[in-house]
């Protein structure tokens, strides 16, 4: 995984660290930060202001109206920058907002080609505000990524993937898909939210955008709403920014230091996420009375190959069928559990389940979403960093 120890010399040690060239272990924690220059705080204050003192028009320090920028969020987003291997962050009022700006990149009559198994949110987004304005939307199985190439036009513009995907948990070949995007001059977006930066690296493997909800694993805790998108290109970063302030759709100082804070922890939240999600899969899979269970981690899963290959570990997301395979059977189990919440999300420090249909997914028609697989007997759980005995206990109580 994220090893701190290497054969480095003490010497090129204090030159990566002097040109953050950090392990990802230590980039949680201080990439792209510094001491406070006021006071030396350790911890970005929170620059809870809407306005700057000027000392005459356009002579200020840097900021001059929150909207643009604040101290506090341009912290959050050099962290967000170093921790995916991006030069240039960009942190807004939620994920689907982050996703709104990609969007507002494109024009009329331009193209989009999207995973078939996407988050809810995102679907309706799409489907139901950007078709509206003439933007077509394709939505499509890429796990095949030969396929993908079927779909492309000279009006195409805009790759949007998603792996492991929300809440098939497939896996589609980052690295594939790019090469078709360079190929045909469209750009890459990847949704990172399930993996995070701790397991997988869009940008290396050649995406363009990184998008996050980082209301998830990147804050960690179930107690902010924020979205993140990620670049290399300035020419890109440049009219992301315009868009952010442009739109206005920023998230606030406090907000900014909460996610700011749960990345300092995400390395050791996602490995204990991950050890808990191989135990429960391990569990479910053994259980005659589940019927499919979906987790890359298998070596049986669909595209495992590509998961041990882009991924450093295979996450604490797992989705499952009861058998029986009614919306009634999801239900009564869900609503049994005691140590699991149902409720809403995912990522947090606490383990939730949820059913997509009525869920996550609920935007989604039905023949539209039973075509990926998203059946009304699905039961989708966030695995969180508890006692993966309690975990288990639980979850075989409520399947009985």
């Amino acid at each position: 995984m994220h090893s701190s120890k290497d054969n480095n010399t003490f010497e090129s040690i204090i030159e990566d660290v002097s040109n953050q060239k950090l392990k990802f272990n230590s980039k949680t924690i201080h990439g792209g930060q510094q001491p406070d220059k006021g006071y030396g705080a350790v911890m970005p204050p929170i620059y809870q202001t809407s306005t700057y003192a000027q000392t005459t028009p356009g002579g200020h320090m840097g900021y001059a109206y929150s909207r643009s920028a604040n101290p506090t969020r341009t912290a959050l987003e050099r962290s967000l920058a170093s921790i995916e291997n991006g030069n240039y962050g960009l942190a807004f009022g939620s994920g689907l907002a982050a996703i709104d700006a990609v969007i507002k990149l494109l024009k009329p009559g331009d193209e989009v080609i999207s995973t078939n198994d996407v988050y809810g949110g995102s679907y309706r987004l799409f489907k139901q505000i950007f078709e509206k304005f003439g933007i077509n939307f394709h939505f499509i199985g890429m796990q095949n990524v030969d396929k993908i190439e079927e779909y492309v036009t000279a009006n195409t513009r805009l790759l949007w993937v998603e792996s492991p995907t929300n809440p098939m948990m497939n896996i589609i070949d980052i690295k594939a898909v790019s090469l078709i995007a360079k190929k045909h001059q469209i750009l890459l977006a990847v949704d990172n939210t399930f993996a995070t930066p701790y397991l997988q690296t869009p940008l290396d493997l050649g995406a363009d955008i990184v998008m996050h909800s980082a209301t998830k694993y990147l804050g960690g805790h179930s107690d902010v709403i924020l979205g993140a998108l990620v670049v290399k290109n300035k020419e890109l970063a440049d009219q992301l920014y315009f868009i952010q302030n442009a739109s206005g759709a920023v998230c606030g100082p406090m907000d900014s230091f909460l996610v700011l804070r749960g990345i300092k922890t995400l390395h050791v939240r996602m490995q204990r996420h991950c050890e808990n999600g191989k135990a429960i899969a391990e569990y479910l899979v053994k259980h005659p009375k589940i019927e499919k269970v979906y987790w890359p981690g298998f070596e049986n899963h669909p595209n495992h190959r590509i998961a041990k290959s882009q991924m450093n570990d295979f996450g604490g997301m797992i989705s499952f069928v009861p058998q029986g395979s009614s919306k009634e059977d999801a239900i009564r189990i869900i609503e049994k559990l005691r140590v699991f919440t149902l409720a809403e999300s995912l990522g947090g420090v606490e383990s939730l389940a949820g059913h997509p249909a009525s869920m996550t997914h609920a935007s989604i028609p039905k023949a539209e979403r039973e075509k990926s697989g998203v059946v009304d007997a699905l039961i989708r759980l966030s695995v969180g960093i508890e006692d993966a005995y309690d975990l288990i206990a639980d979850l075989d109580q409520a399947i009985g």
